[in-house]
């Protein structure tokens, strides 16, 4: 079974480039089957979410092809009229895009239900509101396909219960093709979401206010192809930031838009790391023991969920209590058992950890249970002292591309074996490492 062998103790200095927004790809590849013309679209991260994706398109008639490794050429000019379903597409959350891109330009579709990390309940209720709202029918049969179809779809104002980025989304391709205009109201106002709006937008969409939790919509009669650049990911650039604190680091994180960081740089600089920003890019240095905070999980422009495992493992490590308040899912707790088999002090009560700092995290083996939990769990072990091995990583490489390649150019010792043979020859290769 591939898993990671860590070596920790070693700081990571240097520099990292960020690849491509995966929930923002993930949108934007399914929304690229509306167009009446082949688009392409770049800076997309080699994921494995990402094939996933790419496979459903390529299994309904969407052609594609694939001129570099960060680059798609999608045409969704003959899609067959036949479900999205296959093993791959049910383990991942964002093959429900498809429905969106779907029922906006055929008023049809029927995809697999989601799969994805088990975190909690993420009903799609909301996007069967919104797809209802636009004047579809929308049934959930056997074995497990959600099946929308309308004669022609109708702008409607949709107010949204609970603020939902996968809502928001699918609601905005269905109505981009929809007669008339529509109106979401307490839209989710995530970077992925304003980048669809964008690339929609360079289609010939009429589409304003993403980014606000209003969102109008003009409907048009069909979208025109385009050449589009996928965002920076937010969140690999927070693992990094994060991880660079946690092992008192030096990292600079390029290819970033600082703006999506302000979270995640104001809870560093509160806790005592330097944080020096540039147009493109942000460093983190953390020179000394950091200090404990709270922290309470938000929608955009709040401290995200997903960097909930990743500032819970660098507040292990900080002086004094912090809490850490998860608000999005219920089940995100779920790696804190594993991070006690380093040493880490962490006391669960509901939704909320109490974190009760700890000089240092000791080598163990561990069990990704998710995808940002399995890149937390890296992080820890990249802090602390002795061996880890990190099993379960399929987790972590739906979301992270190069992921130990990265953190090698920065000076960690980490790396990817399938046998005790690998595992031997990556611990000999640590132990003749000189740490200057």
């Amino acid at each position: 079974m591939d898993h990671y062998v860590i070596k920790g103790g070693n700081p990571l200095v240097g520099e990292v480039e960020i690849a491509g927004a995966k929930n923002a790809a993930l949108a934007i590849l399914s929304a690229s089957i509306m167009a009446s013309q082949p688009v392409t679209i770049e800076n997309v991260p080699d994921v494995s979410d990402i094939r996933a994706i790419v496979g459903a398109i390529e299994q309904i008639g969407g052609e594609v092809s694939h001129p570099d490794r960060h680059t798609y050429v999608i045409n969704g000019a003959h899609i067959k009229d036949e479900p999205v379903d296959n093993e791959a597409v049910r383990k991942i959350r964002g093959s429900y895009y498809l429905i969106g891109a779907l029922l906006g330009k055929y008023s049809k579709a029927v995809v697999a239900l989601p799969g994805g990390c088990n975190i909690g309940l993420r009903p799609i209720d909301q996007h069967i509101k919104g797809f209802r709202a636009l004047g579809a029918s929308v049934r959930v049969c056997p074995p497990g396909l959600v099946e929308a179809k309308a004669d022609h779809l109708v702008g409607s104002h949709i107010y949204m219960d609970v603020v939902s980025v996968g809502a928001t989304i699918n609601i905005i391709m269905a109505a981009t093709l929809a007669k008339g205009n529509t109106i979401i109201e307490n839209a989710a106002k995530e970077p992925h979401v304003v980048d669809l709006a964008n690339f929609l937008n360079s289609m010939g969409a009429h589409i304003r206010g993403a980014g606000t939790d209003i969102i109008r919509i003009k409907g048009v009669d069909h979208l025109h192809g385009t050449e589009y650049s996928i965002i920076p990911d937010q969140i690999e650039a927070g693992t990094f930031m994060y991880a660079a604190a946690a092992t008192k680091g030096d990292v600079t994180i390029t290819n970033v838009i600082p703006k999506h960081l302000e979270c995640l740089t104001a809870k560093l600089i509160e806790i005592g790391c330097e944080v020096i920003e540039s147009d493109d890019s942000v460093r983190v240095v953390a020179k000394r023991r950091l200090d404990h905070t709270n922290v309470k999980t938000l929608p955009y422009p709040g401290f995200p969920t997903d960097m909930q495992p990743q500032i819970s493992v660098l507040l292990g490590l900080s002086k004094g209590t912090s809490i850490v308040t998860e608000s999005i899912f219920e089940n995100r707790f779920k790696y804190i058992d594993e991070l006690a088999k380093m040493g880490g002090m962490v006391h669960v009560e509901g939704n909320t950890a109490i974190i009760e700092g700890v000089d240092h995290y000791t080598g163990a083996n561990v069990k990704a249970p998710d995808l940002r939990a399995g890149a937390a769990l890296v992080s820890a072990a990249l802090s602390a002292q002795g061996y880890s091995e990190v099993y379960d990583i399929h987790y972590v490489e739906r979301g992270y591309e190069d992921f130990p390649e990265k953190l090698r150019s920065l000076g960690g010792c980490i790396a990817k074996v399938s046998n005790s043979d690998e595992e031997r020859k990556a611990v000999n290769s640590f132990n003749m490492r000189v740490v200057g």
